[in-house]
């Protein structure tokens, strides 16, 4: 994706307030409609670090953010029917960044889409670790790989052997931890993947918005189901309806805390995972739905 577009895109938005973003004129719908974008850039020229895991820490990504794709499919990157073990979620109280797909050391992890290969090395917590910086500016990052298949400024095509599976780094077990990101955000892989035997990319047009980026939105043990925006109008009014986040103070309960947000229990008890006997404590984060 053109940087260049999602920069002036990201002005346009800021010069309204949200209040405006449901009465957008034909004119500005236009204007966005006629940005030049191009696939035909120079994706090692801005932020190519070989050394760390993100390397636009000193980037201030916008929302929501654009994906294009030239191919509406992927390549799976294992061999084998794919079994997601962990999602991309809050998880043993600390968020999950990706997911994590069941494999044995030594089965070929390839790549998903084609790119080029950024970083190639151990890192702490994630081990061996190949990340791609595809041409729409994603990167899938590949850990806890047992061997390496690929250097750093190699080029990949989609189905590319990257390495080989393993439980290098922090993992519990041999399996594949995928990240998928943009500019250092990492993204919910199931909102813009459908991980079946389709292999399918779910749009070649997506607008991210915060939603899919906070893991505290999302439980690590059960999908989300995606709810996607095809357009910037879509994206914007999606805010409103987006869950708001409660954070439990001294004294809270869950009948408080229903009645306080007119709620139910159970909406609660639902929407966090939790048991009704759950005891909840301060500091917690609580999903209202």
């Amino acid at each position: 994706m053109n940087v260049l577009r999602v920069s002036l895109i990201a002005c346009l938005i800021s010069s309204f307030s949200y209040a405006q973003s449901h009465h957008w004129s034909s004119n500005i719908a236009t204007l966005i409609s006629e940005l030049p974008i191009s696939n035909n850039v120079d994706i090692t020229s801005d932020h190519w670090e070989h050394t760390v895991f993100n390397a636009y820490k000193d980037v201030d990504v916008k929302f929501p953010i654009q994906l294009k794709f030239d191919d509406s499919l992927y390549a799976s990157p294992i061999n084998k029917d794919m079994v997601v073990t962990s999602r991309y979620g809050w998880r043993r109280g600390r968020p999950h960044k990706g997911i994590d797909i069941d494999l044995i050391t030594g089965d070929e992890v390839k790549a998903m889409m084609g790119g080029i290969v950024r970083f190639a090395r151990y890192n702490s917590g994630h081990g061996r670790t190949v990340i791609v910086r595809h041409f729409n500016g994603l990167e899938t990052a590949y850990a806890h790989l047992s061997k390496y298949a690929v250097k750093e400024n190699d080029t990949v095509v989609a189905g590319q052997v990257l390495g080989k599976g393993g439980a290098t780094g922090n993992a519990r077990g041999s399996h594949l931890h995928l990240v998928v990101s943009y500019q250092g955000v990492a993204i919910n892989p199931e909102y813009i993947f459908d991980f079946s035997d389709n292999n399918r990319i779910r749009a070649q047009e997506l607008w991210v918005t915060k939603r899919w980026t906070t893991p505290y939105l999302h439980s690590s043990r059960q999908k989300t189901k995606p709810e996607l925006f095809g357009t910037l109008e879509d994206a914007l009014a999606s805010v409103t309806r987006e869950k708001k986040i409660y954070v439990v103070k001294k004294g809270d309960t869950l009948s408080a805390i229903s009645k306080r947000n007119n709620v139910s229990i159970r909406s609660i008890v639902v929407a966090n995972n939790l048991k009704s006997a759950s005891k909840i404590r301060i500091g917690q984060k609580l999903v209202i739905d």
